[in-house]
């Protein structure tokens, strides 16, 4: 049996538990050393500063809108690639893939062409204060111009897993961020140059990211040719990417609101607050990254068993994710709530306003966290099921439709407190809704199990 045909097999017949680890973990590992690079390079930058640290945080919502562009072309293509595979359909399904990453590199340099000309009056929306914007603005000025490499890698992660190769995303993940981590220091101590070899070394891991992708086509793995004579932009091939990429997008935008939000609100009571709630944005992300890694591994699987008509494989596959996503975000959960102050001050030299700030804040989110993988499942399943407007009210929640209300109203009745405990609110609220949601969505998918049994029988008489 070939490569691809074992990929095929992995997505509509292997055990669901064998299928959800030979998937999922890889891309969660992956992006659970993605995200720890991250850490590391707030550990390495809060040795600077503050306002070095405030500088990443701020510029950090930037980077996630551009790196957004690659979820719009790369998770919409994604969720119909998998249901095409699911139908047999490899021919539109290599169109798609090639449409979706072509797209996503023409338009991802567009928009940093654009943040680079407005990068000034960018960065004091993001809530760069006069102490924070030099250095913010010598760190994008390099990270953001790299992004084009992390839209590319960001469409491939998608597309990739959406195929059945996720060892190949956790490859591409893993080598970026190891490499990342070692450069940090070499950067920004040795080469003496701060904030700026911070980027640096995001940009060289990033390009090395790209070069496995590459290897990857050019080496001929990928059940997809990656040709630009394949692009095709049909109404029926937009209107599959769009249903699902625009809300994915709309999901990362928020995710950069909520945080331009936080920064803002928390700008009016210095640099350390910037600081500290950006430590905790960077701690958190590193759980909620990791649980769409291995969701990522399970929307290929809900898709594929929806496209081919498995109800039965599907609502096993949403029973186990379920499952072992919320024990994990237990298990992180509790590691957050259980030793906050020592985790935030290992991000600054002693600043005992900003530990204070974080480490109240990060008690707080650990908590929350912990409804995190029932609220991305369900959030990730809607999308990979091709409801694209389903997905878009509860993916919208965390960050937006729950989040805006509260950051905006809470900080005024709560002062500072409204501002740390503004994430895990909305967090409960999300949790909440996903149960509304979750009812009818399973009573649909008893329907359309119903009547394919009754039309399969009738085939059979």
């Amino acid at each position: 049996m070939n490569s691809q045909s074992k990929k095929m097999e992995l997505l509509g017949s292997t055990s669901i538990p064998k299928a959800l680890l030979a998937m999922g973990i890889p891309t969660m590992v992956g992006m659970l050393v993605n995200a720890f690079y991250n850490l590391v390079d707030a550990y390495f930058v809060g040795g600077l500063g503050e306002s070095q640290m405030g500088a990443i945080s701020v510029v950090y919502p930037l980077g996630q809108v551009v790196v957004g562009l690659g979820l719009l072309f790369g998770n919409g293509a994604a969720s119909y690639i998998s249901r095409l595979l699911g139908r047999g359909d490899k021919e539109n399904a290599n169109k798609v893939a090639s449409t979706a990453l072509y797209s996503s590199v023409s338009v991802g340099a567009v928009i940093i062409l654009f943040s680079m000309v407005f990068l000034h009056p960018i960065l004091k929306l993001l809530g760069a204060t006069d102490s924070i914007l030099p250095f913010a603005s010598t760190y994008a000025s390099i990270y953001i111009v790299s992004c084009i490499f992390n839209v590319f890698n960001v469409t491939m992660n998608n597309i990739v897993t959406s195929e059945g190769a996720a060892k190949t995303t956790m490859c591409a993940l893993l080598t970026g961020a190891v490499l990342n981590i070692a450069l940090d220091p070499l950067f920004i101590y040795v080469f003496d140059l701060g904030v700026a070899g911070a980027a640096i070394a995001t940009a060289i891991s990033q390009v090395v990211s790209t070069c496995v992708y590459l290897t990857y086509i050019l080496r001929k793995k990928s059940v997809f040719h990656f040709r630009v004579k394949d692009c095709t932009y049909t109404k029926e091939t937009l209107s599959e990417i769009f249903k699902i990429g625009i809300p994915t997008l709309v999901f990362q935008i928020l995710t950069s609101v909520s945080i331009s939000l936080i920064n803002n609100a928390a700008g009016g009571y210095g640099d350390s607050a910037i600081a500290g709630m950006g430590v905790v944005t960077r701690l958190i992300s590193m759980g909620s990254l990791s649980v769409f890694g291995f969701i990522k591994g399970f929307q290929p699987i809900a898709g594929y068993s929806y496209g081919a008509k498995k109800f039965d494989r599907l609502r096993e596959a949403i029973k186990i994710s379920i499952l072992w996503s919320t024990a994990f975000c237990v298990i992180f959960g509790v590691i957050l709530a259980l030793s906050p102050t020592a985790i935030v001050s290992q991000f600054t030299k002693g600043d005992a306003e900003m530990i204070r700030i974080g480490a109240a804040s990060l008690r707080a989110n650990g908590i929350s966290i912990m409804l995190f993988g029932f609220y991305t499942v369900y959030s990730s399943l809607f999308l990979a099921l091709g409801k694209g407007i389903e997905g878009f009210i509860l993916g919208a929640c965390r960050q937006g439709i729950c989040f805006i209300p509260v950051i905006l109203l809470l900080p005024i009745i709560w002062g500072l407190n409204g501002i740390m405990y503004a994430q895990p609110i909305a967090d409960v609220l999300s949790a909440v809704i996903t149960v509304f949601m979750a009812i009818p969505l399973h009573k649909k998918l008893n329907e359309m199990q119903k009547q394919t049994s009754v039309i399969s029988t009738k085939d059979n008489d």
